[in-house]
């Protein structure tokens, strides 16, 4: 049994942390309130840079010494940039946390970015974002995107090779020193360790980091707008991506939306799956998602066919969604939610996973929610509350990519 803990610390940081005694590993995550929507327009890729280079050189330690620091403890340690956060995420055996915390705390307090790590990490970011074009998957992702999401929300990770060139050492300090504080801080943790000693040891290590005061809590809004566009390029396949409105993960409709998509994409017996590639053969690939930036929520469709089938493999996907209100059967949603709930209590068992959790909670609820609790909203999701899901939020609004050699003719869809 799991105790969870949930406070706003002296410092600034907010914490949650689930002691789970039994457990003999401990994972803790630091999660930032800023991302990649603040960087500056003009050096998109700065907060990916700064995430980079952040461990390879501290008031203590070069990059090399501190990694041996975490090796020595076993530490498997990790960081990301997203959307509206950025994060680092350490699993270690509990003896070792306060040791970790101390790391971490070394890096995020005291980096200082040296000029040579900055240069490679901006060369890397640069190497990759050319490399997309050789992968048209993930070339696909990046102009969807910023299609569907805008100029703040829709931005890559890495940024645009023209931004990448203009960020200098001293625009990576004063990113991290403009958003690196405790009043930005997410703390989450999991495990076999005691609350109450995890809570003086942040105090202790994070005091005077910076502004105390809660920044970065609210999220940007996402302005939805029917559009499509096709990207030529020579290939074999054809990528056709598909987005209408859907709800956010505060939503109380949320757990509707995810058995919808798990109707539609939840599996080898899903409709998406069985419909339109093993019945039809029309793709290679196909899929359905939902993204979430907080308060804003937006369905996906996407799919890999070969050119001759685009505008069929068009038509078939959102058939497959229309007729989800027309034939859905209460087997098929039971399946559904058998299949979630017991995704749900695997991921709960693994300790980086209720840590993560926990941390996004805190980011879109300001709260931590019990898994039951999660599981509850899930199990009452009904037949008839997914037709209803479908009828409030119809795909009438469709921003539409496509992109290969061949331009989709249905351009009426948009919007019909």
């Amino acid at each position: 049994m799991e105790k969870v803990t949930h406070k706003t610390l002296a410092c600034g940081i907010e914490l949650a942390c689930a002691e789970i005694p039994d457990r003999r590993i401990a994972a803790i995550e630091f999660r930032l309130c800023s991302g990649i929507a603040d960087e500056p327009p003009a050096l998109l890729g700065l907060a990916h840079v700064v995430q980079e280079t952040i461990d390879l050189g501290t008031a203590h330690y070069d990059g090399r010494g501190l990694s041996d620091a975490f090796d020595a403890i076993g530490a498997s340690h990790t960081g990301w940039t997203a959307r509206e956060s950025t994060g680092y995420r350490c699993v270690v055996l509990p003896e070792f946390l306060d040791r970790a915390i101390e790391l971490h705390t070394e890096y995020l307090c005291t980096p200082t970015f040296p000029d040579d790590s900055v240069e490679v990490a901006i060369e890397l970011a640069q190497q990759e974002i050319t490399a997309l074009q050789d992968d048209p998957q993930g070339l696909c992702d990046k102009l969807f995107s910023a299609q569907v999401f805008g100029p703040l929300l829709g931005r890559h990770a890495l940024g645009e090779p023209e931004t990448l060139e203009r960020i200098t050492r001293d625009d990576v300090a004063a990113h991290w020193k403009n958003h690196y504080h405790t009043g930005r801080m997410i703390v989450t943790a999991a495990g076999g360790f005691d609350a109450k000693k995890l809570i003086d040891l942040l105090e202790k290590r994070f005091a005077g980091f910076g502004s105390a005061a809660p920044a970065g809590r609210n999220g940007y809004r996402v302005a939805f707008e029917p559009r499509q566009t096709h990207h030529p390029k020579d290939l074999a396949q054809e990528h056709v991506a598909i987005a209408f409105p859907g709800v956010s993960v505060e939503d109380a409709s949320f757990p509707v939306q995810r058995v919808l998509i798990a109707i539609l994409s939840g599996g080898m017996s899903s409709r998406l799956f069985t419909e339109v590639r093993e019945k039809q053969g029309l793709v290679y690939w196909v899929a359905a998602w939902s993204e979430t930036p907080r308060g804003s929520g937006v369905l996906f469709l996407g799919a890999s066919t070969t050119p001759e089938r685009c505008d069929k493999t068009f038509d078939t996907l959102l058939r497959e969604v229309d007729r989800v209100s027309e034939d859905l059967t209460d087997d098929e949603v039971e399946r559904s939610i058998s299949g979630l709930v017991a995704k749900m209590r695997t991921q709960g068992d693994l300790t980086r996973s209720r840590c993560s959790e926990l941390a996004d909670d805190l980011f879109h609820h300001r709260r931590p929610i019990p898994p039951e609790e999660k599981i509850a909203r899930i199990e009452a999701v009904t037949t008839e509350r997914i037709r209803q899901f479908l009828a409030d939020h119809p795909r009438d609004r469709l921003n539409v990519l496509t992109l290969g050699p061949r331009v989709l003719e249905r351009a009426a869809a948009v919007g019909r």
